[in-house]
């Protein structure tokens, strides 16, 4: 596992990499889709695209959809989802000691999403990590979303450290692709929301893993 020799900070996405957000997006889901008889949607199948947005979570459920149907869907089911960002919601096994041990060495850690202010602001309070975090950046804090590598140094900004001294963890390409381009270390959290055909390995992340535990076990032995 590469990385910086002077590690200062960690940054993490959100969904699927610090918070398993799975069960209210869909459960926000398959309210908006009931209103025009979709069935329920397969969890497993929907689950991988959660990175990619509230739109493309409807597109893959709702083949069949008018384009005015998914935009209605999208609108209702983000309403919803800003009344219900916690309420199943929860931080990956292992990732509470995790950040304990990263906030017990005296390193800085972080988020990059590409999740709306709306929405990550109320969920990262809900879980009680808003203090917690050097920086949480939103899709929309800055111009640019993921893969744009803007986020991320604005993320660099706001925790008054060098991106060359960062591990950002993601669980899709896009983080990777804009880790990399602003000379970051990049880390894939295999555990979060993969798509079927991801090949994560071919992503040119420095590292890969299956679980929160293991970069535990990483910092503390090495950091």
């Amino acid at each position: 596992m590469k990385a910086p020799d002077d590690l200062e900070c960690i940054l993490f996405d959100l969904d699927g990499t610090l918070v398993d957000s799975a069960p209210d997006l869909i459960h926000c889901l398959n309210q908006a889709t009931r209103k025009y008889g979709f069935p329920e949607v397969n969890i497993e199948q929907t689950r991988p695209y959660i990175s990619y947005g509230a739109a493309a979570m409807i597109e893959k459920s709702t083949h069949n959809a008018t384009a005015a149907q998914k935009a209605d869907m999208l609108e209702n089911m983000l309403d919803h989802y800003q009344q219900n960002v916690a309420s199943f919601s929860q931080l990956f096994d292992g990732m509470d000691e995790l950040l304990q041990s990263i906030e017990r060495i005296g390193l800085k850690w972080g988020i990059v999403t590409n999740k709306r202010e709306r929405f990550t602001l109320p969920l990262m309070k809900a879980l009680d990590l808003e203090q917690r975090a050097a920086c949480i950046i939103s899709g929309d804090t800055t111009a640019y979303s993921k893969p744009h590598p803007l986020p991320m140094l604005a993320a660099c900004e706001q925790s008054d450290v060098n991106p060359e001294h960062c591990i950002y963890l993601g669980d899709a390409k896009h983080d990777i692709e804009a880790g990399n381009t602003a000379n970051m270390t990049t880390w894939v959290a295999l555990y979060g929301y993969l798509k079927p055909d991801d090949q994560p390995g071919d992503w040119g992340a420095d590292g890969m893993i299956d679980a929160p535990h293991q970069m535990n076990a990483w910092i503390t032995e090495n950091a």
